[in-house]
């Protein structure tokens, strides 16, 4: 069998990538090795640029359905569920009047439920085929493609697939970073968690403090994750491998109610426990994003700590990052250096993350909770072109002024009332390359690039010079370039002197004149 781009791993990064690859009309094969979608709750925060990526897929209303109200995106912190003294918080917002950097807030919506969203959306895009009990065995490279085994879990037969590119979205214990040699670095073992999946009238007890997340506080220990705040939940129990066996513990049913019953302060509620898990938190990069045609995404390239809930949400952002220069590669508009981009801006922001998240398991007094932490990501590299003399991509802070549009930054959001089919600025970009400007005098430059294969859709804004300026920083006569992406790659305060400007500019983000150039390794 031969495809485009082999998946591997189907959980939300590995699904969200098929998405999107379909999304640019790419075939492709995506395998997970398990026999369905997540059966645990897991990670459940989807962050306000992971909404906005699936708000550009039409996935946002469905996944809005399938988690909590927002009102219940809150974190309490207390001794047990029925602590008198608790504290209950939201989200870290922007404390400027008005302000909305975007249309598509975070939201909490379990791992289970996630992953079923994004599979039924996956399985109707037409370029994707998506087998489940399916794993890889090996693979090997070389200048002609990837050659990969496979093994049908169900009924054991093997076959190999031939695909021009491999991606590694297959989780800590990456098959695929083993097989390509990448190391990863960084410290495990932070802590280990017994997670207990449970089901218990809960509802009324915690109704005038329902939120997403029960901290609990000494002489509590571990906390509560609500699936929805009524039945479904999760205990996550803090354990030491070196004095607690937690298979022993798994096996023992009466232990499991116990451990609940305790942790809430309610020692007689009716508890069934439905599943277990343990995990670890590392907080580890990977040396490298790629290996001639093999890329790593999601937590095969990184371990974020949970702590901040940045993790699913990062590798969501690599999927999204990585899936159109892929496309672009695949069908020739790109050279190879455009897949290095994707390294030199995706691996910078996961380490900012890990560090974060490593210091929020630190903090004694607990921690905020950055919804739109990763709205203020901005990238450096050959896919943004940039003035000479522009300094280093600012920190990851959601807390700072976000200034008008930059390149490497992404898109701010500005309301468009009335405009058809697009309540946001973010709802004009994509798939391809996107000019916004209020100038018409564009248009000739998009259509010649358009003419000559590399596609620009130009959007005229219907907004004032005041509200453009605002947006853009820039005077009535300019326009932004946009990437697929939604981070900006150009701008310019007034139309090329020759036509083919636009044409010339995409060339180089593309690294269109370098299809020969060596891929890393």
């Amino acid at each position: 069998m031969k495809t485009s781009v082999l998946v591997v791993g189907g959980g939300p990064v590995g699904l969200t990538l098929s998405l999107l690859l379909s999304e640019y009309g790419v075939r492709h094969l995506l395998v997970e090795a398990h026999p369905g979608t997540s059966r645990h709750p897991k990670a459940r925060g989807v962050s306000a640029r992971s909404a906005e990526i699936l708000r550009r897929l039409g996935l946002e209303a469905d996944l809005r359905r399938a988690g909590l109200p927002p009102s219940h995106v809150h974190f309490y912190r207390g001794r047990d569920l029925v602590d008198p003294d608790f504290v209950r918080t939201g989200v870290a917002a922007d404390p400027r009047p008005g302000a909305e950097r975007t249309p598509s807030p975070g939201l909490i919506c379990s791992q289970d439920a996630l992953e079923a969203v994004l599979l039924r959306h996956a399985r109707d895009r037409e370029p994707a085929d998506i087998r489940f009990h399916t794993r890889l065995l090996s693979f090997t490279q070389d200048e002609d493609g990837v050659r990969a085994e496979l093994e049908d879990r169900d009924t054991g037969e093997r076959h190999t697939v031939h695909a021009d590119r491999l991606v590694g979205c297959d989780g800590a214990a990456s098959t695929v970073r083993t097989g390509a040699g990448i190391a990863m670095e960084g410290p495990t073992g932070l802590g280990h968690f017994l997670s207990i999946r449970f089901e218990a009238p809960l509802g009324e007890v915690v109704a005038d403090r329902a939120s997403a997340s029960y901290f609990l506080t000494a002489p509590g220990r571990g906390g509560f994750l609500a699936v929805d705040n009524d039945r479904h939940w999760v205990y996550q129990h803090p354990y030491d491998p070196s004095h607690d066996d937690p298979d022993a513990l798994t096996a023992d049913h009466r232990a499991l109610v116990r451990l609940v019953r305790d942790a809430a302060g309610l020692p007689a509620l009716d508890v069934t426990v439905r599943d277990t898990m343990t995990w670890r938190m590392d907080a580890r990069l990977a040396a490298g994003y790629r290996r001639s045609r093999v890329l790593l995404a999601g937590d095969a390239a990184h371990t974020v700590p949970p702590t901040g809930g940045h993790g699913m949400n990062t590798g969501i952002g690599d999927a999204d990052n990585l899936a159109w220069k892929l496309a672009a590669v695949l069908d020739g508009r790109a050279g190879e250096r455009l897949l290095d981009s994707y390294e030199d801006e995706r691996r910078p922001l996961a380490r900012q993350v890990i560090d974060l998240s490593l210091a929020n398991s630190r903090a004694r007094a607990g921690y905020r909770i950055d919804d739109e932490l990763l709205l203020t990501a901005v990238y450096r590299s050959t896919a943004v072109l940039t003035e000479p003399g522009t300094p280093a991509p600012p920190p990851l802070d959601p807390a700072c002024e976000h200034r008008a549009a930059a390149p490497g930054g992404r898109l701010p959001h500005l309301a468009l009332p009335g405009s058809s089919g697009a309540a946001s600025t973010l709802d004009l970009v994509g798939p391809g390359f996107t000019l916004l400007t209020p100038n018409p005098a564009w248009h000739r430059q998009s259509a010649t690039a358009t003419a000559a294969g590399l596609p620009v859709t130009a959007h005229p804004l219907p907004v004032d010079e005041p509200r453009w300026t605002r947006l853009s920083g820039l005077p009535a006569t300019g326009a932004l370039l946009v990437r697929p992406d939604g981070h900006l790659a150009w701008h310019a305060a007034h139309p090329p002197a020759e036509d083919t400007g636009l044409l010339g500019v995409l060339r180089r983000l593309l690294s269109a004149e370098d299809t020969a150039a060596p891929p890393r390794r």
